[in-house]
């Protein structure tokens, strides 16, 4: 198994980008802003969960395959982005009520379901499990027993810093609650940026073998 000295490693480097800025917490900080603490919270849960399924599929070798397969990651990549684009554009629409205050969210359980989902099928999410925690794998040891372990400390990382900007994000948007126009704009703004990520996840490019 990896030894101390690399797993140490392994934990500094995965809380750096835990904490670095990407889209994982982009989408959360527009979920929370768009539908409240319980969206925000249900979001990191089903992204989390939505990463598991690429840890699982890179200890198995599944995300290798989509990897190495052109025509399998340019599909799961549309699928991904236009699911996101989706998403955004729903919010926005519903975010243009006459009444900011009727403007409906979409719920916890719906919120959970779609971070599932987005992270299921972002395919730089197996990109970057399957560039990222190879570095610090024991060849001599179980292979797939390592990708599970480290796998299961990052997405822990992630989900945690996840939670971190959701509270945050939440008491933000607690101080605006009683201005409604600002309200309107800020789901508005949260439908912008997740149309952006699936943009930028349509022009994703295959990692070269």
């Amino acid at each position: 198994m990896t030894g101390f000295h690399t797993f140490v490693l392994f934990l500094a480097a995965a809380l750096v980008v835990a904490i670095t800025p990407g889209p994982g917490i982009f989408y959360i900080v527009a979920r929370t802003l768009a539908g409240g603490r319980k969206e925000g919270l249900a979001s990191s849960v089903g992204l989390s969960l939505g990463g598991l399924v690429h840890v699982f599929g890179g200890a198995i070798g599944l995300s290798a395959l989509i990897m190495a397969s052109s025509e399998t990651f340019t599909l799961l990549k549309l699928v991904g982005a236009l699911y996101l684009i989706w998403l955004g554009l729903k919010t926005w629409r519903e975010a243009r009520a006459v009444d900011p205050a009727e403007v409906p969210t979409t719920g916890a359980r719906r919120a959970f379901r779609d971070g599932i989902v987005v992270e299921a099928l972002n395919p730089k999410t197996a990109a970057f499990f399957l560039a990222f925690i190879p570095q610090f794998i024991d060849p001599s040891a179980n292979v797939a027993a390592q990708f599970i372990l480290l796998g299961l400390v990052s997405v822990a990382l992630n989900t945690s810093a996840d939670l971190v900007v959701t509270y945050w994000a939440a008491k933000a948007r607690a101080g605006l609650a009683a201005r409604p126009s600002l309200i309107t704009r800020m789901r508005q703004a949260s439908g912008a940026v997740m149309c952006g990520l699936g943009t930028t996840l349509l022009f994703a490019r295959r990692a070269s073998p």
